[in-house]
């Protein structure tokens, strides 16, 4: 068994396009030996910022023979016929042997081809795989033949402990040499295997493991901020990024001009993260520290001195240009920037930012009122001022900081700390996973300014589409989702969906939305959404759609209660059974039903009930469905499930002992609409003909 080493050395690639890029490399690859009919014991691959590299473990030497068998014409078939059929295969009549295929005899040639050695083979599996290779962005450069991500300089091909000759278009270089770090070892070197070229590359100042370098800098970096009392900001991905960054990577501490410390902490370290890579320390008392690290990729002879010295000066520069846009956003109150909206377009069809701000003014202060806690004056301040950061320069600079200084200049201006904090939370939870607002305002327009979004967009036509959802419109749906359910907050959505919509009429000239198709669709979309947020707990799809599928239900704080309601009644003993009967029932009934083209929904006739157990069932079904019409209204959703499990042994005694289609066409009828019944006390907690199994 053989080993292939193969590293494709470019310029830098992105650090974001690193992993993908990986891992792209060894499925390609695999793929294209599998095809090549060649197993292997395993694969890996990895990345620096200058290079792809691939092991394949436990490969053949030499490709395995391989027989093929195509059918050709019948026997007794044309000349001219047979005679094609050997020249395109390569054979002749005695290399041929008669079978029966169907009815007739054919002509079928039997192709021995041996197999090739492996060494041979990999220059156009290789050259197959940059060919193939695709980047989110890439470049053509020479003859434009080959794209990549940037500049490809050359490929290493190692095979069996020997180099792979390459043919290679646009003066892309092959051979068995490599080089390793760019400024400490740029000498190349020839290795013969990957434990040598990894062993190698550290030698020569690179860490091929892109896993290994985020822990040299996440240890790096707490050793050097617990050496002056601090912690490091918690930031995975700028981990996984400077990672990307560096091939030998150096942690170094730097010092942030307390000059700049009475700018906000969101500020400094959105500075520092998105232009300078650095990672952010903090104090004891979790704020922000002035102190920060930078991950070199050199070790200097002076220690790293003149590398923090240099990135202090590159960052104080930074910093005073957002010091100056702090210092020139305040002295515009966010009241005074609202004019500057206008010309803000939030949708082609639905108006502009402005119109937003008023709309969300109103709708905020609307489901406030169904949000414990919350000042609905509150709400309408904050849905008026939420979009005003947007007009200053250092959203301008930092967009991904909007709302969050909306709420230090809300606090500038004076506004109260329900308002101020609800406008710079009102864009949380940021993804599925971040964080909810608790606070009640701050819910109240979290859930305004999703909420305008969908009834907008779902009225212009700006639906999702399988995969696609250019306006965020799925995690819109989510967050409504998650602020009600983690908060409690008995928002009736049909409602909020209404308010939202008389927004859209006063405030967008020619605004039309059918309120009756766009409630259903939203309502679905919300289903689908909940289906999704819910998998993770273990609930089934079917179990959601039972009790959407009753109908009127737009309060997802009740409708998840009837879920885990339904939930543990399915995972008793009784419930279990009792879907089972019921299914049972229901196929009897819709079965008699289509043969007779007549409804047994009808009322039971009592004095018909001859049997002890139909007697049994019905008084049964009487008593459940009047002690369960109460605890449904009251949402004691539990107890009603508990009630509802009184009738798996009347109805299991009536499958035992009735006949159900008796001679006698009247009782017949009469135990059919019996049945019928237990489909309807049932379908009033669920529509029980939704769930599987």
């Amino acid at each position: 068994m053989a080993e292939l080493l193969l590293e494709l050395f470019s310029e830098e690639i992105p650090a974001r396009m690193q992993a993908r890029a990986a891992q792209d490399l060894r499925l390609l690859a695999t793929k294209a030996l599998k095809e090549a009919g060649l197993d292997f014991e395993g694969a890996e691959s990895f990345v620096t910022p200058r290079r792809l590299a691939l092991v394949v473990d436990g490969l053949p030497t030499r490709q395995p023979d391989r027989r093929e068998e195509k059918r050709g014409p019948r026997v007794g078939a044309p000349d001219k016929a047979i005679q094609g059929f050997l020249r395109g295969n390569g054979v002749t009549l005695e290399q041929c042997e008669q079978r029966e295929s169907g009815k007739d005899v054919y002509w079928f040639a039997v192709i021995e081809i041996a197999g090739g050695a492996v060494a041979d083979l990999l220059p156009g599996i290789v050259s197959g795989l940059i060919g193939d290779f695709a980047w989110p962005k890439s470049m053509r450069w020479g003859s434009g033949e080959t794209r990549w991500v940037r500049t490809l300089e050359r490929v290493l091909c190692v095979f069996d402990g020997e180099p792979v000759a390459l043919d290679l278009p646009d003066g892309i270089a092959s051979g068995e040499v490599t080089s390793g770090h760019r400024f400490h070892a740029p000498a190349p070197f020839a290795p013969g295997s990957f434990a040598e070229y990894r062993d190698k590359l550290r030698d020569a100042r690179v860490i091929l493991d892109p896993a290994e370098r985020r822990r040299i800098v996440a240890d790096g970096a707490a050793e050097l901020a617990s050496a002056e009392g601090l912690t490091v900001r918690d930031d995975s991905g700028l981990l996984d990024e400077v990672a990307g960054l560096v091939e030998w990577p150096v942690p170094l501490i730097g010092r942030i001009d307390g000059e700049f410390m009475a700018v906000p902490d969101e500020v400094l370290i959105t500075a520092m993260r998105s232009h300078q890579k650095y990672l952010s320390l903090l104090e004891p008392d979790g704020s922000l520290a002035p102190r920060f690290v930078v991950v070199a990729n050199l070790e200097a002879d002076d220690g790293g001195k003149e590398i923090v010295a240099g990135n202090e000066r590159v960052l104080r520069a930074r910093l005073s240009d957002a010091r100056f846009f702090w210092d020139q956003d305040r002295k515009i109150r966010l009241e005074d920037r609202l004019a500057a909206l206008e010309p803000m377009v939030f949708h082609a069809k639905l108006g502009n930012l402005a119109r937003k701000a008023e709309r969300l003014e109103v709708l905020a202060g609307e489901i406030a009122t169904f949000v414990p806690g919350a000042d609905p004056d509150a709400a309408r301040r904050a849905g008026r001022l939420a979009k005003a950061d947007l007009t200053t320069e250092m959203v301008f600079e930092f967009p991904e900081l909007q709302g969050t200084m909306g709420g230090h200049y809300a606090r500038h201006d004076g506004e109260p700390e329900p308002v101020a904090r609800a406008i710079s939370e009102h864009y949380l939870p940021a993804g599925p996973s971040g964080a909810c607002p608790p606070a009640p305002v701050s819910v109240a327009l979290a859930l305004a300014d999703r909420i305008d979004t969908l009834v907008g967009f779902f009225a212009v036509g700006e639906r999702p589409t399988g995969s696609g959802d250019p306006y965020a419109l799925r995690r819109a749906a989510l967050g409504v989702i998650r602020l009600v359910l983690e908060n409690g907050i008995r928002l009736p959505l049909r409602a909020a969906f209404a308010e939202a919509r008389r927004g859209y009429a006063e405030t967008v000239p020619g605004f039309e939305d059918p309120p009756g198709k766009q409630e259903r669709e939203l309502l679905d979309f919300f289903a689908d959404r909940l289906k999704v947020h819910l998998r993770s707990d273990g609930v089934r799809h079917d179990q959601i759609a039972a009790v959407f599928a009753l109908g009127g239900e737009d309060d997802l704080v009740r409708l998840c209660a009837r879920v885990d309601a339904l939930r543990g009644f399915l995972d008793s003993d009784d419930g279990a059974n009792l879907l089972t009967a019921h299914k049972r029932a229901a196929n009897i009934v819709a079965i008699e039903e289509k043969k007779d083209g007549i409804s047994y929904g009808g009322p039971v006739e009592i004095s018909m009930l001859r049997e002890p157990e139909e007697r049994a069932l019905s008084e049964r079904l009487g008593a459940v469905g009047a002690q369960s019409a109460p605890l449904v209204e009251s949402e004691a959703f539990d107890e009603a499930m508990t009630a509802l499990a009184g009738l798996r042994g009347p109805v299991d005694a009536f499958f035992d002992r009735v006949k159900v289609n008796a001679d006698d066409g009247v009782l017949r009828a009469n135990r059919l609409r019996l049945l019928s019944e237990i489909r309807t006390t049932m379908g009033s907690l669920a529509d029980f003909s939704q769930l599987e199994g």
